[in-house]
C-alpha cells in the first residue's frame, strides 16, 4: 500500500482526484454501512431536496479526499503548500500572532483539512492532535507525510494534551478536528444538526487559554487547481460553561459546512455511540468502528 501511494504521490492532482472520484462511487456502491451514514446524516443536515441535489457531489469529493493525501504527505512541503493558490481571511492570522497569546485553529472533516496544518506550519509552528490509526503502514505513511520542520503531533492521551497546552503558553498555535468523535468519558452529548452527537470537549477547554480562536478550511477547487484556504472567526465569542462552548463550536462547524456541503465528509460516523456512554433518553445507534473514510480521519488537523 506504501509502494501505491507512492506512485500516486507523482500524479498531477488532476488525475488523482478524477481516480479519486471512481474510487469514491466504489465505495458508495460496495458498503451498505457506507452509504447508509451518508444518506442519513446528509438527509438530517440538508433535507431532502438538497440531499439530492449534493450527494454525487459528495460521494466523488470523499473519493478525491482520500486519493490527494498521497501528493500532500509524499511530495515536498513547499510543492504541497504551493497548491494553496486563493486564501481569504488571512489578516486574522496576522492579529491573533500580534496578540502573542496563540492560536487555537479548528477544522473540521470539510474539504482537503490534511493540508491545512501542513500550509500553516510554512509560517509559524503548529502542534495538531493525533490519534495513531489502527493499520501499521497507514502509521507509517502519517508519520513520513508529518514530517515537517515546524508541524509537530500531540498524542491523543494527556501527554497529548499537556503538549497543546505548552504550545498555546509559548504562544505557538494548536489545531484539531472539533468534530472528531472523542472516546468513551472524553466527550458530551450535544446537538449537531439537530441530533445528539457525543462531542469533544476538549477545543472548549483550550479556549480557557485565551488564545484566539480561527475556523479554518481547505476548499477544493475544480480541476485540480488546487485549494481555497478559507480563515474565519466564529460567528459570535465563543464562552459560558465547557459544554456551552462545546456547543457553540457545533455550530460553528454547522455554520462552515453550509458553506459548502458537497465537500465535508458525510460518511464519517458522526452519530455513532461509543460503549459505556448513551444520550440521554435517546435511541441506540449503531456501536462500533466508523464507516469507510478517509484514511486521514483518525488524527487532528489536517489530520483527524
Amino acid at each position: 500500500m506504501i509502494t501505491l501511494f507512492r506512485l500516486l504521490s507523482h500524479l498531477p492532482l488532476a488525475w488523482l482526484h478524477v481516480l479519486g472520484t471512481f474510487l469514491g462511487w466504489l465505495t458508495w456502491l460496495l458498503s451498505p454501512t457506507y452509504r447508509r451514514h451518508m444518506r442519513e446524516n446528509m438527509l438530517l443536515a440538508l433535507g431532502a431536496d438538497e440531499t439530492r441535489r449534493m450527494r454525487s457531489t459528495a460521494i466523488g469529493e470523499a473519493g478525491k479526499g482520500a486519493l490527494e493525501l498521497a501528493r500532500i504527505w509524499l511530495r515536498p512541503l513547499a510543492e504541497t503548500a504551493a497548491r494553496v493558490v486563493e486564501i481569504s481571511g488571512w489578516e486574522l492570522v496576522e492579529a491573533a500572532s500580534r496578540r502573542g497569546k496563540g492560536i487555537l485553529y479548528l477544522t473540521p472533516h470539510l474539504g482537503c483539512f490534511e493540508i491545512t496544518a501542513q500550509y500553516l506550519s510554512t509560517h509559524a509552528p503548529i502542534t495538531v492532535l493525533y490519534r495513531p490509526p489502527r493499520q501499521a503502514w497507514l502509521q507509517t505513511m502519517i508519520e513520513a507525510g508529518r514530517a515537517r520542520t515546524q508541524l509537530h503531533l500531540a498524542a491523543a492521551d494527556l501527554s497529548g494534551v499537556r503538549s497543546l497546552i505548552r504550545a498555546l503558553k509559548r504562544g505557538e498555535a494548536v489545531g484539531m478536528l472539533p468534530d472528531q468523535a472523542p472516546k468513551a468519558g472524553e466527550g458530551r452529548w450535544l446537538d449537531f444538526f439537530g441530533r445528539p452527537a457525543y462531542t469533544m470537549t476538549l477545543a472548549a477547554r483550550l479556549v480557557e487559554s485565551g488564545a484566539s480562536v480561527i475556523m479554518v478550511w481547505a476548499e477544493r477547487l475544480p480541476a485540480g487547481a488546487g485549494y481555497h484556504f478559507h480563515l474565519q472567526e466564529p460567528t459570535q465569542p465563543i464562552r459560558g460553561t465547557i459544554e456551552e462552548r462545546a456547543q457553540q463550536i457545533n455550530h460553528e462547524i454547522e455554520h462552515l459546512i453550509r458553506q459548502c456541503p458537497g465537500q465535508y465528509l458525510w460518511g464519517y460516523n458522526r452519530y455513532k455511540q461509543r460503549r459505556g456512554s448513551t444520550p440521554s433518553g435517546a435511541a441506540p445507534t449503531s456501536v462500533g468502528e466508523d464507516a469507510p473514510q478517509h484514511a486521514a480521519g483518525s488524527n487532528g488537523v489536517g489530520r483527524g
